[in-house]
C-alpha cells in the first residue's frame, strides 16, 4: 500500500489539532506553517475531515478548527477510509468488483490478508499514538 499524500497531510493536520485538543480552534494558516502543508490544499482536506466528523470548523476572527474527539478515540484506519474511501490493495477486493478470473484467482487470499493486516495496523493505532511519537521524536531536536 502506497500512502498518498492526502492521507499524509491529514493525518498530520490531525495530530497538530490533537496537540491543542481543548484549547479552542486553531487557524489552517497555523497548522498549514507547522506541518509543512500548503495551505490551499489544507483547506481541502479540512473540508473532507469535518464533513466525515472528525473536526468542527468555526467562522470568524477567533475561528479555526478543532478535534471533535480525543486524539485516542481516533484510530488511524478510520482517517484513512474517510479520506482514501478504501483500504483495498487491489480493485478486486472492492464491493461490487468483479474478478477478471472468475474467483479463480490464486493471489485473492494473499490480498484479503494484506487487507487484513493493514487495517489491523492501523485500527490499533490512533491520532494519539502518532501524537505522542511525534513529541517523542522532537525531543532530541529542541522544537517541542
Amino acid at each position: 500500500m502506497k500512502v498518498s499524500t492526502k492521507v499524509d497531510y491529514g493525518v498530520r493536520a490531525l495530530i497538530e489539532l490533537s496537540q491543542h485538543y481543548g484549547e479552542g480552534p486553531m487557524q489552517s494558516s497555523e497548522i498549514a506553517a507547522r506541518q509543512h502543508i500548503p495551505e490551499q490544499y489544507l483547506d481541502q482536506l479540512l473540508t473532507t475531515l469535518r464533513r466525515a466528523g472528525f473536526i468542527r470548523s468555526v467562522r470568524g476572527p477567533q475561528g479555526g478548527h478543532a478535534l471533535v474527539r480525543p486524539a485516542e478515540e481516533l484510530p488511524v484506519s478510520e482517517v484513512v477510509l474517510a479520506l482514501e474511501g478504501s483500504l483495498d490493495p487491489i480493485a478486486c477486493l472492492e464491493e461490487g468488483s468483479a474478478c477478471t478470473k472468475g474467483g479463480g484467482c490464486a493471489q485473492r487470499g494473499m490480498w484479503e490478508d494484506v487487507r487484513t493486516a493493514i487495517l489491523g495496523v492501523l485500527g490499533a493505532t490512533t491520532i494519539a499514538d502518532l501524537r505522542e511519537r511525534s513529541r517523542s521524536s522532537l525531543v532530541g531536536h529542541y522544537r517541542i
